[in-house]
């Protein structure tokens, strides 16, 4: 650092060889590891290198791995997580996310960057934003993944419907059942808390004594199409009842039979920086 190695980045890493890259991605990975002391006043410089070496086209999983490693020391100063946002390296790393040997750096690093709201707005208008998060889930030879995606999520959705609408469209209510029993202590809280909203948000919209009404049909009586309708709305509601009822259970295991008072506490906390885990 003090003999001005930082001045001496190349300004194309896409001429370098393979070689050469990985051995300037070795290089500031070490450099990264200053993010907490002297390194704030370089940040804007060596950040878009090692974004150049991250999204070049031929690089090796190897290289990859020491970027990403890289960009989490750096989104971990919240300083420099403008920085990156502004690089579009958002895009990259929900891609890479969806790639199980950088999965868990890149979701690292996406979840240090979500707790800004320049890193929220970019992860929710992205393309791969819920589906992605939500299909890593899903990988339970990768706990430490599913960890990772439900923090994310879990961000998003805070207090935020619209979030919870598109994830609900996207199937996440089942998966994170699923989560909830099958996954590691951490990610089971975090699908529970995530399920607790749908929950609540659920029991606002159908209100008090809601449930399915079932009228009397004569033995022999024609059947016409809207009874039929009529007939596959309500087995809908149904099963969507029996399904909540089970969330409803799962969350209750997750977070402990009658304690009640920690989850409304979670669901009152105002901000993603107050999220406990």
């Amino acid at each position: 650092m003090e003999a001005g190695i930082i001045s001496k980045l190349p300004g194309n890493v896409e001429v370098l060889e393979e070689t050469a890259r990985q051995e300037f991605a070795q290089l500031l990975l070490s450099v990264s590891a200053l993010a907490n002391t002297q390194l704030s006043h370089t940040s804007a410089r060596i950040i878009p290198t090692v974004v150049s070496i991250l999204e070049s086209s031929s690089n090796t999983i190897a290289t990859k791995e020491l970027c990403l490693s890289a960009l989490c020391n750096l989104s971990s100063v919240l300083d420099n997580c403008r920085i990156l946002i502004a690089t579009g390296v958002v895009n990259t790393l929900t891609r890479l996310a969806s790639v199980k040997e950088v999965s868990e750096k890149s979701l690292a690093t996406l979840g240090n960057l979500v707790v800004t709201s320049a890193g929220r707005k970019a992860l929710e208008h992205n393309p791969n934003v819920p589906e992605g998060l939500i299909e890593i889930m899903t990988w339970e030879e990768k706990p430490k993944c599913q960890e990772l995606s439900a923090y994310i999520l879990m961000v998003l959705a805070h207090q935020s419907s619209l979030q919870r609408q598109k994830m609900a469209k996207a199937g996440i209510v089942q998966v994170l059942l699923e989560l909830a029993l099958l996954g590691s202590p951490l990610a089971q809280k975090r699908a529970a808390k995530i399920l607790q909203w749908f929950k609540d948000e659920r029991q606002m919209k159908m209100g008090p004594h809601s449930g399915p009404q079932m009228g009397r049909v004569s033995i022999g009586s024609p059947v016409n199409e809207r009874d039929v309708d009529e007939g596959k709305k309500l087995l809908k509601r149904i099963l969507q009842q029996s399904l909540y009822k089970n969330m409803e259970t799962i969350t209750r295991r997750a977070n402990g039979d009658g304690d009640s008072s920690k989850l409304k506490a979670l669901v009152i906390s105002s901000s993603s920086k107050s999220l406990p885990y």
